[in-house]
């Protein structure tokens, strides 16, 4: 909007200028994200408290989080107004890919507030059906790899991580491949959104990384310089992961431990959808794997601990799952916990930066 609003005036004053770049507008999406969630976040725990939209802790979890109980939730609602909000203030609202991650961070969203409601109204941690859930995930994320797979610019090649020469087409089953990116990372998101401000930090770090491949993959000479996937209209997908980064970061103000307000399904069904959206969008999904590991941590953790349980007969890998109960278990503190995954996270988003030259 303000580049609609703004830029034209730059031909009466030079300074409007800068609202043709991505890069000053991405800067100003994050520190506008920011300051909308750390102004409205006080009046927005203040809101839920009133209405007793609190937590509800599983009974077979760490005792220590017998705490958290009654601690307002749905956070994710103050994030999901700020990522709309920013980006329609600084995108080019003429860019279909912003419109089309704006639409999967709503559907998402909206599939986690139901979850959660159905949660606090019983007060019980079993909220929306798997099936359910599963089955409104992978008709939002269908309609993401359609829309992109009906573009006369559609490419089903898939770019892997740290290897130039190799590019799989995976032409009619591209679409297949995009609901399992985009569920996959919504569901990842969604597990490891356990401890205080430990998937909220990870957030941070693989949004920033996305707005930078983003902007690179817009810009038809950087991204044949650096052997990326170019994608037309992808440069405005960074003002967007800035709307991220910065509402993230406004939301770790309030979500940091002790936690005074929790995400919930709302929030981290919703970014982990948008991220894998728009890795599918710039054609770097394996990427989101490296930067994401983390989140691919949490959700194997879970998935072999089932599988190894059925199969033989009662037997557990981990002491609980997902993987920072195993640690919360064996005695460490929530915020040595969080901490330690933040760390590893860094180093992921490094590795992943790092792909950049070693193709």
């Amino acid at each position: 909007m303000l580049y609609h609003l703004l830029f034209p005036l730059h031909t009466e004053f030079g300074g409007f200028n800068v609202f043709r770049y991505i890069t000053f507008r991405s800067i100003g999406a994050t520190l506008t994200a920011f300051f909308v969630v750390l102004l409205l976040g006080k009046r927005f725990i203040t809101l839920m408290q009133r209405h007793q939209i609190g937590q509800v802790v599983r009974e077979e979890g760490p005792a220590s989080h017998y705490s958290k109980r009654g601690v307002p939730t749905m956070g994710g609602l103050l994030i999901i107004f700020s990522v709309v909000l920013t980006t329609l203030l600084w995108v080019d609202l003429y860019s279909r890919l912003a419109w089309l991650a704006l639409g999967v961070t709503i559907w998402f969203g909206a599939i986690g507030a139901y979850d959660d409601y159905r949660k606090i109204k019983r007060r019980h941690s079993a909220g929306l059906s798997a099936r359910g859930k599963m089955a409104l995930q992978i008709t939002g994320a269908a309609l993401v790899g359609w829309l992109l797979s009906s573009q006369q610019a559609f490419d089903g090649h898939v770019s892997l991580p740290f290897l130039k020469d190799v590019s799989p087409n995976l032409g009619d089953w591209y679409i297949l491949f995009a609901i399992l990116v985009i569920v996959g990372a919504s569901n990842a998101f969604n597990l490891t959104d356990g401890l205080d401000g430990l998937a909220t930090g990870p957030t941070v770090i693989t949004a920033s990384v996305y707005l930078l491949f983003s902007y690179l993959a817009g810009h038809a000479v950087l991204s044949s310089y650096l052997q990326l996937p170019y994608v037309q209209g992808a440069g405005e997908l960074a003002v967007f992961c800035g709307a991220v980064m910065g509402s993230s970061l406004g939301f770790l103000w309030f979500n940091a431990f002790p936690a005074q307000v929790f995400m919930g399904d709302v929030g981290s069904l919703a970014l982990g959808g948008a991220m894998g959206t728009v890795a599918v969008m710039i054609k770097q999904e394996f990427l989101l794997g490296v930067v994401g590991g983390i989140f691919v941590m949490e959700a194997l953790s879970v998935i072999l601990q089932v599988g190894f349980y059925k199969v033989s007969g009662g037997k557990r890998i981990f002491l609980m799952a997902p993987f920072h109960h195993h640690f919360e278990k064996k005695g460490w503190q929530e915020p040595k916990v969080v901490v330690r995954f933040w760390i590893v996270s860094i180093i992921l988003g490094l590795m992943a930066m790092a792909t950049l030259k070693l193709r």
